[in-house]
């Protein structure tokens, strides 16, 4: 800076050596604003204290109006000498009865025994008889009602021909050759599945296809319906 002084008086225009001057204050204030530029704030430590001061004792200097009881103060005392030989129980006793003690069943409710004689007892049956010229009948039968898994046995003149149908809702059966005179079916009831009694529809066509005949039938277990089919 002094040097540049030096060479001032070799200029007689007032106006350049005003210029001089300003620049020379430039040059020497630009490295000083950007030192500013880079300078770090000064740090100063923060000081965290505790909300609540204890004393020596644990306890709190200072209250707050959150109150939280101490676990670690009540240490309750409990003499198991004092019980005996008697269990520390958690429950008052209570007098336990047998499950069901008590109840009473009304006789009319339940599975009703189906014994000849009875009212919900159902015989054997005589569905009636048709005639047929042909060389065979179809017999089918269903359920009609509730299927309830009924199942039933199927004769010819004494002889089985199924000897265990269920019936379900769609008719099911069996062809017989007919011979001449009487062709007795018996359809025997084998349960009365889990709705009593045994109950059907039985259906006869002829060797062309014919429905001939069409009937139903209530049986108990055991108990026979008959059909007499005659063939000239």
């Amino acid at each position: 800076m002094a040097g540049y002084l030096l060479f001032l008086p070799l200029f007689k225009d007032p106006f350049t050596i005003m210029r001089i001057l300003l620049s020379l204050l430039l040059i020497t204030a630009l490295p000083s604003l950007g030192r500013s530029q880079t300078d770090f704030p000064t740090q100063k430590p923060l000081k965290v204290e505790a909300a609540n001061k204890l004393d020596e004792k644990g306890k709190e200097s200072k209250g707050t109006s959150l109150r939280i009881p101490s676990v670690l103060d009540n240490n309750p005392e409990i003499d198991l000498k004092s019980t005996g030989d008697k269990p520390v129980k958690m429950l008052p006793d209570k007098e336990l009865v047998q499950a069901g003690a008590g109840m009473k069943i009304d006789p009319k409710v339940g599975p009703r025994e189906n014994k000849e004689g009875s009212s919900s007892f159902f015989g054997n049956m005589y569905l009636g008889d048709i005639k047929s010229n042909g060389t065979f009948v179809g017999i089918v039968c269903r359920d009609h009602e509730y299927v309830d898994g009924d199942r039933v046995k199927i004769y010819l003149n004494d002889l089985v021909m199924d000897p265990n149908v269920l019936l379900t809702g769609s008719f099911k059966g069996i062809n017989v050759d007919l011979e001449k005179g009487f062709n007795r079916l018996d359809f025997e009831a084998l349960n009365e599945g889990s709705s009593s009694p045994n109950t059907a529809q039985v259906d006869v066509y002829d060797d062309q296809g014919q429905l001939i005949y069409s009937n139903k039938w209530l049986l108990s277990a055991g108990s026979k319906a008959t059909l007499i089919i005659t063939k000239d």
